[in-house]
């Protein structure tokens, strides 16, 4: 398969080239196109997961349609996009997805059903992480009382950062940031209890919101492995690294480099590229109950 650097669609405005995905303006509408890039702790790799790209695309459609929350999606196959992308198909075929522009909301909004990554960091250091406290004795992977809402405030440069729910409702407004926290929370509860029953656990996630004509909507990619972690229910042991069926082995890589976590980010081995790609059609089959993965 022939990897997506980077899509080039000349005559049309190209509007950003986010870590993974570029968005093309085509006036009251967007084209998202999933790359085969693959980013960790917010800097994009220079080696690419040939599929990635279509694997993303093709697994947020199918949570589009299971959620049935609002959402920004238009069309997904060339054959419904304008007649100017048509002669783009080659590239855009699979991965990408035509959208309403939406006015976004600027918290990125993480559910947490179970303690893990920078969650873990800050119970270790304060007993709570964004303003929950909790129980005392968990380890790092232990499952919480219930999911927790987490945000994050969004930086267009540079990481995240995590925040309490009333510096959410500072950015966005205190009755949308709690509408954005149900919202968020039952989306969660929704798509945790269907990856249980495939052997999958959601051990957290992360969702855009945006307005659209008044209403708010879920945009960008939804429950992929570059937006969640999911584990293999089978294999769950807290106190310890899960495996994963998500990008883990690329963060467990860098990890274990001299690498201070700022761009550019180092190149990936080719056993760490195969071993992110197998996981990633696994976790499609298994959420999908599709027989194969796009190819």
């Amino acid at each position: 398969m022939t990897a997506l650097s980077q899509s080039d669609l000349p005559g049309i405005t190209l509007r950003a080239r986010g870590k993974v995905r570029d968005i093309w303006d085509l006036g009251d509408q967007l084209l998202l196109v999933a790359t085969d890039r693959i980013s960790a702790f917010d800097a994009v790799s220079p080696t690419l997961i040939p599929g990635k790209g279509i694997l993303l695309t093709q697994m947020s459609l199918f949570w589009f349609e299971l959620l049935g929350f609002p959402h920004h999606l238009v069309a997904s196959s060339v054959s419904d996009f304008p007649s100017i992308l048509k002669p783009f198909a080659s590239q855009l075929e699979g991965r990408s997805m035509l959208v309403r522009k939406a006015k976004r909301f600027d918290v990125e909004c993480v559910a947490r059903g179970y303690l893990v990554g920078s969650g873990w960091k800050d119970y270790q250091r304060t007993g709570s992480v964004c303003g929950h406290v909790l129980p005392k004795g968990l380890l790092d992977g232990s499952k919480l009382p219930s999911p927790i809402f987490t945000p994050a405030a969004k930086n267009d440069v540079g990481h995240d950062e995590n925040v309490d729910r009333e510096t959410a409702g500072r950015i966005c407004g205190p009755q949308v940031a709690e509408f954005l926290e149900e919202a968020t929370l039952a989306l969660y509860t929704k798509a945790a209890a269907h990856a249980e029953k495939v052997g999958i656990l959601l051990a957290d996630t992360k969702f855009e919101f945006g307005l659209i004509d008044g209403r708010i909507s879920l945009i960008d990619e939804v429950l992929t492995p570059d937006s969640s972690r999911f584990w293999p229910k089978s294999e769950y042991e807290p106190g310890k690294p899960q495996p994963s069926f998500d990008k883990q082995s690329v963060r467990d890589h860098y990890e274990s480099l001299a690498w201070d976590k700022n761009p550019p980010a180092p190149p990936l081995p080719s056993e760490i590229v195969e071993k992110t790609l197998e996981k990633y059609r696994e976790a499609y089959k298994r959420l999908t109950g599709k027989e194969q993965a796009p190819a």
